[in-house]
């Protein structure tokens, strides 16, 4: 089974956080990232924001409804760095100094497409570097010579804007580790090959848990989002986890949230708000507790990154031993060869048992998708089972 990094989403092999720095700026970093941007395996936008503290991380592709992104793109002090004839080079771009940069990740093409599709970013200040070498992005050629690679370019600008080059040459450590690398695999998969590789089962993940499913702890959250627009942190904040096993045990916890609850939330994760005023935790006590239920030798079973996300942005790996991934979904997909869309549909889809009304396992639409997990894993169980015995 492929373990992953949770942090850097990077195979162990090639995890690279160990070369992150945590470098703070007077400067916010705003990384718009396209989508598609999120598959690549040498993505910098993940990288430029966990090597920066004070920097925000956003995936999709129109931010013009985003009251947050639409704020500061109209704040004078913004820019939006994008190489271009009406770009300012960083360090030299007029009054009022940016105290924002809004970065657009993705492929020139992409980023070109998000500007024409998000006046208002288009219609902000607009920042560029001039490169003082060619981009080390090695594996494919930019389209323009100014075009760098996020990392490359965030690093650049912030060396500009705070006047400390030497100390932004950190960030790119990492990003000059992973292209070495890929360098490396493409060089060994173009070799001749002695032997003919059988591709591995789409379950293959499965196998170490076959006769013992219990050992994955199935999980789903709950988050209050970031606040509006103008103020602090953008990142959502655990309110609601569950999980259970196999065995039947379950585990349930209500967090206090530490802001006001953002509009509609309880309404969109159905869990009124006296159950947090009520029976609310503090997220170290809650997170203690779900570090003893996971316990040693378990895998975390999910459905999709977005609870996974948010454990990591709370702490639950701190002090805590290593814990596997399995997405289901992702299982489900290969499976199927296709999306399988959302959880129910995918369960339907593969042929699992259970109507239209999943097993309770806790509260809410947290504790409706942890009944929905159980099921899609006793199927992939059951179809992992039989591929074993038909190999």
């Amino acid at each position: 089974m492929r373990d992953v990094c949770w942090r850097c989403r990077r195979p162990r092999p090639v995890c690279y956080c160990a070369l992150l720095p945590s470098l703070p700026t007077r400067t916010r970093v705003v990384l718009l990232q396209h989508p598609r941007e999120r598959r690549v395996g040498i993505g910098t936008a993940r990288m430029t924001h966990l090597s920066l503290p004070n920097s925000e991380l956003h995936e999709g592709v129109v931010f013009e409804d985003d009251a947050r992104i639409a704020a500061l793109a109209s704040d004078p002090t913004t820019a939006v760095l994008f190489p271009g004839g009406d770009a300012h080079p960083a360090g030299g771009a007029p009054a009022p100094p940016v105290r924002t940069l809004i970065v657009v990740d993705g492929t020139w093409w992409q980023a070109k497409k998000m500007l024409a599709q998000n006046p208002r970013l288009a219609s902000a200040r607009r920042m560029g570097v001039i490169p003082r070498a060619p981009g080390n992005y090695r594996i494919r050629k930019e389209p323009r010579p100014e075009c760098l690679a996020t990392v490359e370019a965030v690093a650049s600008a912030l060396a500009a804007l705070e006047d400390e080059p030497a100390r932004f040459e950190q960030m790119l450590r990492a990003f000059v580790f992973m292209v070495d690398r890929q360098i490396e695999h493409q060089a060994r998969n173009d070799a001749p090959r002695r032997r003919r590789v059988t591709a591995a089962s789409p379950l293959s993940p499965l196998r170490p848990y076959l006769d013992g499913p219990a050992r994955v702890v199935l999980v789903e959250g709950a988050a209050n989002p970031g606040p509006p627009a103008g103020g602090g942190e953008a990142r959502p904040e655990l309110v609601h986890l569950v999980a259970s096993r196999a065995s039947g045990e379950r585990f349930e916890a209500f967090v206090r949230p530490r802001r006001p609850l953002g509009q509609g939330v309880c309404h969109q994760i159905e869990v009124p708000e006296p159950r947090w005023m009520e029976d609310g935790e503090d997220v170290g006590a809650a997170l203690s507790r779900f570090r003893a239920f996971v316990g040693e030798g378990s895998a975390l079973g999910v459905w999709g990154s977005f609870v996974v996300e948010l454990l990591e942005q709370e702490g639950f790996r701190e002090g805590f031993a290593r814990v596997p991934l399995l997405d289901l979904r992702t299982l489900a997909a290969r499976r199927l060869g296709r999306r399988p869309g959302g959880i129910d549909k995918g369960a339907r889809a593969l042929g699992a048992p259970g109507g239209d009304t999943p097993p309770a396992r806790g509260s809410g639409r947290a504790g409706r998708t942890v009944g929905w997990l159980e099921v899609v894993l006793a199927r992939l169980i059951e179809l992992a089972r039989e591929e074993a015995v038909s190999a």
